[in-house]
Order: structure tokens, then sequence, then C-alpha cells
């Protein structure tokens, strides 16, 4: 089934993205939908419109995305948030990273279908990216049900430059998750700040946007091995 080319349109005038954004954002869901091999049971396009694109384009409520200039997508997965937020930014570079080669050539594709050139999947992980020249650089990473805030800080905070934001998408707020995101952040040269309800399309519930702005720099000693964050997390 098609979706409603008007309803991506009120979306694309909610968030006020640029004139062609309708049109691209048209296609991204046609090429899901097309994709045999998408890493996403969620493909047709009127579920799509809300589940990935209204909340992928939920992000833009913080303004540190709307300035961003370099923006690292981890966990890209079927390339959400990445795409969405590359077609309403334009002028940003979104690199998608995502450590599945398979998963890579399914953002490749659909990057191409929506003629979106500032984006681009690259195949690694969070940590191995870090110890590239890519460390540092980024004005914001975003990570969309990736990880708990602790895993996340720890893999954002070497990418980021000074000042740069962490923007986590995530559902209902768990205390005992954002204080252990809280201590990460702490470690890690990161400040957390309130967390932001968001109601992405009609009907959404359970929707928040944690954010950390980097404001110290990230010890030495990181970013730690592949595979340590999640093995031994650096609080909770």
């Amino acid at each position: 089934m098609s979706v409603s080319r008007e309803t991506v349109a009120a979306l694309a005038k909610r968030y006020a993205l640029p004139p062609d954004a309708t049109d691209r954002l048209v296609a991204l869901l046609e090429a899901l939908a097309s994709e045999p091999a998408a890493p996403t049971t969620v493909t047709e396009p009127r579920e799509a419109v809300d589940r990935h694109l209204a909340d992928s384009l939920s992000g833009l409520e913080i303004p540190a995305l709307r300035r961003a200039a370099r923006i690292a997508d981890l966990g890209a997965g079927a390339g959400f948030p990445g795409l969405p937020l590359a077609i309403a930014l334009p002028d940003a570079q979104v690199d998608l990273v995502e450590s599945t080669r398979r998963k890579c050539d399914v953002i490749t594709r659909l990057a191409t279908a929506a003629d979106i050139p500032n984006a681009r999947a690259l195949a690694t992980r969070a940590e191995e990216l870090a110890s590239t020249t890519a460390a540092g650089t980024y004005d914001v990473v975003t990570a969309r049900a990736l990880a708990s805030l602790p895993i996340l800080v720890e893999y954002a905070a070497p990418l980021l430059r000074q000042g740069g934001h962490l923007i986590a998408w995530k559902g209902t707020p768990d205390p005992t998750e954002h204080q252990a995101g809280a201590q990460a952040a702490q470690i890690l040269g990161l400040r957390p700040q309130d967390p932001i309800p968001v109601h992405p399309f009609k009907g959404s519930r359970r929707r928040t946007l944690y954010t950390y702005e980097k404001t110290a720099p990230t010890p030495s000693r990181f970013p730690r091995r592949p595979g340590i964050p999640t093995k031994r997390p650096l609080a909770g």
C-alpha cells in the first residue's frame, strides 16, 4: 500500500524541511517497501511513515541536531534515523555506522533510490571508528533503539568534538538507566541534559530523547576494545 503524500508533506511542514524533502521521503518509503533484504519488520509505507520517518524526524526538536554539520548515526540498521535526517539536513554529512555489511548495502541502496548524496554507510563499529581520524570530529551522534545509556555514552564520547551532543531515542524513562548514564557521562566528559518527551505521530507514547553535551575531553583510555562496553559497562 502506498502512503499518502499529504501525510509526508505534513511531516515536512511540521519540521520546516527543504522544498524537495517530501519527494525524497516518499522515495525512501517506496524503496524500503520494495527492498527484499530490509533489516526491519516495518516496511509497509503506511506504518513506516510513523514508525520510521516521524520517529526519526522528532530528533529535530533538539536545536543542536539542526545546527550539526557532521552526524554519526550509530547502529544504523535499516537507515533510521540517519537517512531521514540526511534529507532534512542537506548541508550536513551523515555517516550511518553499521557493523553488518549486509545492512550497509541496504542503506546504500535506499540512499541511492531516494537521492540522498550526503549520507553514507560505514561498515564498522563505533569503537573502531573512534580509533581513526574520525575521533572528535562529529557535532552530533545519534542512536535509536541500540543499547542502554551507559553504553551509548561510551560509544559516542570519543567521536564527539568538544561541545558536541549525543541524542538517544529511548522509550519510557527509566530512572535507574538514567542515573547509570549520568555516571558514565561524568567519566567520559559528557554532561546529561533533561530528557525530552516527544510525540512523533498521533497516538505515539513512551518516546523520550536523551541528550548529553560533551563538556570536557574524553580520557585517553577510550575507546575501549570492540565489545568491551557491552560486556563491562562503566555504570549500571
